[in-house]
């Protein structure tokens, strides 16, 4: 009996060092944390939603840089495409071009040997985000889930895409990956540079010599904004998108985990007549975030909101349209995470002609999913509802 009290004992201060680690930590980020405000930009935008031709354009753009590649992604695995785009990468930097690549400490698990072979052959490398005293804790899960992408200041890149196997759809577990990532030519690409620049010095104490890495851009006829988020604001921008909303409101996102101000809006969005409609993945990727996301789907079937289960692979598409004025695609989920914790960058476009492609985009996901009904939400069995009510814990953390 005094054994089990020791070790009861333990884990209670255990728990209470890290919920004070993780609150005293994000307390510091909020305070840190700066509202971007950024301009409006008219640029020549693609929209590529297969991992195929997302790296076609990547790889062939960095083959023909001339000047500076700077890259940024969330996970990079030691796979196929990854090596194959480490090659591309390590012979543009023998060639002379300046190669910059930037990865989060723990989403992305490179062996060493590839590393040093990077290094070796010129390029730049260095890991973001790493676990930090004295809030061990909240840096552990604190990540920075950006992808960026900028091919001598005037191409870049931003979405939902990693860099693996997985997202060519060769994992044998998920099948195909559907994901939705935006090519900007010209004008935008300085914010994601800028981005870049700010995510590079916090890693590596570098200040980078801006002079030839900022070049005259050409405008397109897209109309957009770059929103980057350092884990405070992206929840206050997505409230207001939705109570902009008149007509329809469509979300997709992988990770359904919306706290209760953003489900109050949506409900509030579908009293008032607005379509709403949400598209999430039938199959998880990760354990609990499925059932986090059920608790939600309640309230929400109760006035009408159209839920689709996305089962022809893993949808891992982050977007959110509002009528046809303005759709948002980048890197951040519907969830905690992405609001309070993690650093994101998206992309608000604003041109009805793209939107409608984004549309009929989402148009077919839809015809692949399958309408969550209130019915089928009543006769989940008690096992699931368990694993509901104990994923809740830690949806915060999800």
């Amino acid at each position: 009996m005094v054994l089990f009290l020791i070790i009861m004992s333990i884990i209670i201060f255990i728990v209470i060092l890290l919920r004070l680690d993780f609150k005293y930590g994000q307390e510091k980020q909020r305070k840190e944390a700066k509202r971007f405000h950024q301009e409006m930009r008219y640029s020549k935008v693609n929209l590529l939603t297969t991992g195929d031709d997302l790296f076609d354009h990547l790889f062939r753009d960095i083959q023909q840089a001339s000047n500076h590649i700077h890259i940024l992604f969330y996970i990079i695995k030691d796979d196929n495409i990854s090596k194959k785009m480490m090659s591309i990468l390590m012979d543009k930097a023998k060639e002379g071009v300046i190669v910059r690549v930037l990865v989060d400490r723990i989403g992305s698990v490179i062996k060493r040997s590839s590393i040093k072979q990077m290094e070796d052959a010129g390029v730049l490398f260095s890991y973001s985000h790493p676990i930090k005293f004295p809030y061990l804790f909240f840096t552990l899960n604190r990540r920075n889930h950006r992808k960026i992408s900028v091919i001598d200041g005037k191409i870049g890149y931003v979405g939902g895409y990693n860099v693996g196997d997985e997202y060519l759809g060769r994992d044998p577990k998920f099948g195909n990956w559907r994901d939705f990532h935006l090519r900007l030519d010209g004008d935008g690409v300085q914010d994601l540079q800028e981005q870049f620049f700010e995510d590079w010095y916090a890693a590596t104490k570098e200040k980078i010599p801006r002079d030839r890495l900022y070049p005259p851009l050409i405008k397109g006829n897209t109309a957009l904004r770059i929103l980057p988020t350092d884990g405070v604001y992206l929840e206050d921008t997505f409230l207001d998108l939705i109570r902009q909303a008149e007509n329809a409101v469509t979300i997709g996102t992988p990770y359904f985990i919306p706290g209760m101000a953003l489900q109050g809006e949506l409900i509030n969005a579908a009293k008032r007549g607005v379509n709403v409609r949400l598209i999430v993945p039938k199959k998880a990727d990760h354990p609990l975030v499925k059932e986090a996301s059920y608790p939600y789907f309640k309230d929400l079937l109760d006035v009408g909101v159209d839920i689709y289960q996305y089962y022809r692979g893993f949808y891992h598409a982050k977007i959110i349209i509002i009528d046809d004025q303005v759709c948002d695609i980048g890197t951040a989920n519907f969830d905690k995470r992405s609001f309070h914790i993690d650093h994101e960058i998206n992309c608000l476009i604003y041109d009805s002609t793209f939107i409608q492609k984004v549309l009929d985009e989402v148009q077919f996901d839809i015809s692949i999913s399958e309408r969550l009904t209130l019915k089928q939400y009543n006769q989940r069995s008690i096992f699931e509802k368990g694993k509901e009510k104990f994923a809740t814990i830690f949806s915060g953390l999800l």
